[in-house]
């Protein structure tokens, strides 16, 4: 009997802004107003201007170990558009802080954290994040079970979680993927392949051509994008959205992006990374792709741009001075912030004396033994 293909794919590309902020207008229609963009692209100045200045606070012994984000903006921001604010969820890595502010999340709240003030992850009512997540990949199991429990109760609403290439690598993701595919789960799986994991480069860690490809095998519907393209990661994102809340279960996007500072500032990129490499992919910075268009449309000048610096400076200071000058936490805070409703009597005793040990929490037993004992 003759052999037959029983399974053909093909994996799509998807770039409507080229790297000079050319349009294509056709593809572009009803995704991003004028209006929209220039309120995006003032959003990703600052985030920038925060980012760089966190790297500074770390340098300056102002804050623990930090991973920028610099270059990446597009990619978190446009997919985070897509989703509606106080309805979808985002879970996220800890490279996408555009898209954790652009929900409402204060933006002190990621130095407090960074800072290592347990006060950065409790998340304040209403917004709908999860604490960045540092294990890599273990963010997508409580994404791919965040949009089950949202389709059991009939909620229309649409999990995006994030990721990087290097945690495709990962069983997590696999479990996730499947879990999600097989019970259609409302979530958008979002890799954001910046082509290194810390330093291992990506044709190193798998021998697939594209990760996008990957969800390939859990049959769900999948696109490659220009990850420096908002208008491409804007466009792609609303379509997997909308397909999960009308009931068509989870998607796959690779956004093909790049980090352009170290991988955390405890790393140093410069020992295994080829600088050409580097400054190829500044000439695709977001940013700059993003103002080249707003340009060439009569919609930025100089003017802007230092009026929307000198804002950002100003932005940024106020966020550094909350999370600067916020009251020391309270022990209590450990107790109070763990536990819901009353304490047992031992964690109960526990809080009262700071101790977990006998003598420590009744210091008048200390000596005991040295007294005369009496039968």
């Amino acid at each position: 009997m003759p052999k037959r293909p029983v399974y053909t794919a093909q994996i799509d590309y998807l770039q409507l802004m080229d790297e000079q902020g050319n349009l294509d207008e056709a593809l572009a229609k009803d995704t991003l107003s004028d209006e929209q963009v220039v309120h995006l692209y003032e959003f990703m100045i600052t985030c920038r201007h925060l980012d760089e200045i966190a790297f500074k606070l770390q340098r300056s012994g102002r804050m623990g170990t930090y991973p920028q984000n610099k270059g990446q903006e597009a990619a978190a921001l446009g997919s985070a558009f897509a989703a509606q604010k106080g309805v979808d969820h985002l879970v996220p890595c800890y490279r996408e802080n555009a898209a954790l502010y652009w929900h409402g999340l204060p933006m002190h709240y990621i130095l407090l954290h960074w800072m290592g003030d347990e006060r950065g992850n409790q998340i304040p009512e209403g917004v709908n994040v999860t604490p960045i997540s540092i294990p890599i990949g273990t963010q997508m199991l409580h994404a791919a079970g965040i949009a089950w429990a949202f389709k059991i109760r009939k909620e229309p609403k649409v999990v995006l979680t994030y990721f990087g290439d290097g945690a495709t690598s990962e069983g997590d993701f696999h479990e996730a993927m499947n879990f999600a595919s097989v019970l259609q789960a409302p979530v958008v799986f979002i890799c954001q392949n910046n082509h290194w994991a810390i330093s291992v480069p990506r044709d190193m860690q798998m021998a697939s051509e594209t990760v996008a490809q990957k969800a390939l095998a859990y049959g769900m519907p999948t696109v490659q994008v220009d990850g420096n393209d908002l208008f491409a990661v804007y466009k792609a994102s609303k379509e997997a959205v909308d397909r999960a809340r009308a009931g068509g279960g989870p998607s796959f996007i690779e956004a093909v992006t790049y980090r352009l500072g170290d991988h955390t500032t405890a790393d140093d990129a410069r020992r295994y990374r080829d600088p050409e490499e580097v400054e190829v992919w500044k000439s695709r910075d977001p940013i700059v792709r993003l103002r080249k268009y707003l340009e060439s449309k009569g919609l930025w000048d100089d003017q802007k741009q230092t009026a929307i610096d000198e804002k950002s400076k100003a932005v940024v200071a106020e966020v550094v001075k909350a999370a600067e000058g916020i009251e020391k936490p309270v022990t209590d805070d450990i107790f109070d912030s763990t536990f819901a409703g009353p304490l047992p009597a031992e964690l109960e005793l526990q809080k009262r004396t700071l101790q977990t040990h006998s003598l420590g929490q009744f210091p008048e037993q200390a000596g005991l033994r040295s007294q005369p004992q009496h039968v």
